[in-house]
């Protein structure tokens, strides 16, 4: 079996590609060293259509002219000029879009997906807490349903697409309750952004991903409508989990977009850096490092897009979850491999910022982090072996 790209699926990725190179790539650097959010391309990307490839026309969605594998394919093109324009594609669609498109009410779907779908609006996903990373289930905000209103109190961070000038709304993870055998009952709240009580605090100073908006997020006495539960109440544990299936693939083609760039940058540069008489890439130390470079852009490729097409093709749920954290956990480590060899390759140059190297080598060390971390996913195939690791 083959998980070759179907001609749309090429057509589409030449079109995304030209758009990258034309939009993006001669911009990346300075947005990075000024810590630039640019809502103008962000736009820009919805007039394309990116941030509608997973919803159906009546939203303005692509409809049956889009799918999880062109939503793959697209940020795997955007990360391959710039990390941080690609994340932003991936949160917008997987962290905020698509859980409204999934677990919406038909009000919600009308309310927010036009302008999220435009590329107008973005949401964010509020999960991560100070105290609740990967143990999510320790979820401390909680949300008090008080004579029709949810009243919502706590902290998360690590939140990105959540304080931009054009953020509409952030869904929130929080403690509804408690359940018979004593543990936390988690719903999923929106909050809209503008919601008394509800802040966006300053924007993280981070190592890389410098033009994505991230930032942490308080909640004091937020008082939303009770009609802003997102899905049955209690599910909320459920839904993230099955929000992150999808967002670990999409992850993983962020970071093939990135083995990608540093394959081609080192191609180029060891072709030109000139040593002893000759360039660089005659030596064999040189060029078998890069000869590993392309050996694990086809393997992570093979990987995301074998999940994507699972996804695509309705896979039962327990082999995708587990062709998901494959891909997510060789994609995003192959990455920060890459992106080590390549500052290699181009030597002292490599240290200095005016070379994309550097960036992409700041940028890639988060891909083992977010939509869960390397150990989450080796504890996932873990399970899915049948193993009763904790």
């Amino acid at each position: 079996m083959t998980y070759e790209l179907s001609r749309e699926h090429e057509e589409f990725r030449r079109s995304v590609r030209e758009f990258a190179e034309a939009e993006i790539a001669p911009h990346a650097a300075q947005w990075d060293r000024e810590h630039h959010f640019p809502v103008d391309v962000v736009q820009k990307m919805g007039a394309l259509g990116l941030f509608g490839l997973t919803a159906p026309e009546e939203y303005g969605g692509m409809g049956e002219d889009g799918d999880f594998t062109s939503l793959c394919v697209a940020i795997e093109e955007i990360g391959r000029v710039d990390q941080s324009i690609g994340i932003t594609l991936e949160a917008a669609v997987g962290l905020g879009i698509n859980p409204i498109l999934e677990y919406g009410t038909d009000e919600q779907k009308q309310a927010w997906l036009p302008d999220l779908v435009a590329g107008s609006a973005l949401a964010g996903f509020g999960l991560t807490e100070p105290g609740a990373g990967s143990d999510a289930g320790a979820t401390k905000t909680k949300a008090v349903l008080e004579n029709g209103e949810w009243v919502v109190d706590g902290a998360k961070q690590f939140i990105t697409n959540s304080g931009s000038s054009i953020t509409s709304l952030v869904t929130v993870t929080a403690r509804t309750g408690t359940r018979e055998n004593g543990t936390a009952e988690i719903s999923t709240i929106i909050v809209p952004s503008g919601t008394p009580g509800f802040t966006a605090e300053k924007a993280y100073d981070k190592l890389g991903w410098h033009a994505s908006d991230t930032h942490p997020l308080t909640f004091e006495g937020v008082r939303v409508p009770e009609a802003n539960l997102l899905g049955a109440r209690g599910r909320g544990y459920a839904q993230f989990l099955a929000t992150l299936d999808d967002g670990r693939v999409a992850i993983a083609a962020l970071a093939v977009g990135c083995i990608q760039a540093c394959l081609e940058m080192s191609v180029a540069y060891a072709g030109d850096r000139q040593t002893f008489g000759g360039p660089i890439g005659r030596k064999q130390g040189v060029a078998f490092q890069i000869a590993d470079l392309e050996v694990m852009l086809h393997a992570s490729r093979l990987l995301t897009y074998r999940a994507a097409a699972m996804k695509d093709r309705g896979a039962p749920m327990k082999d995708f979850k587990q062709a998901a954290a494959v891909a997510k956990l060789y994609a995003t480590e192959s990455a920060v491999t890459a992106t080590r060899i390549a500052t290699q390759v181009f030597g002292g140059y490599g240290f200095m910022e005016e070379y994309p190297v550097a960036r992409f080598y700041r940028d890639a060390k988060v891909l083992e982090i977010g939509e869960g971390t390397s150990e989450v996913q080796r504890m996932l195939i873990a399970r899915g072996l049948g193993l009763p690791v904790e």
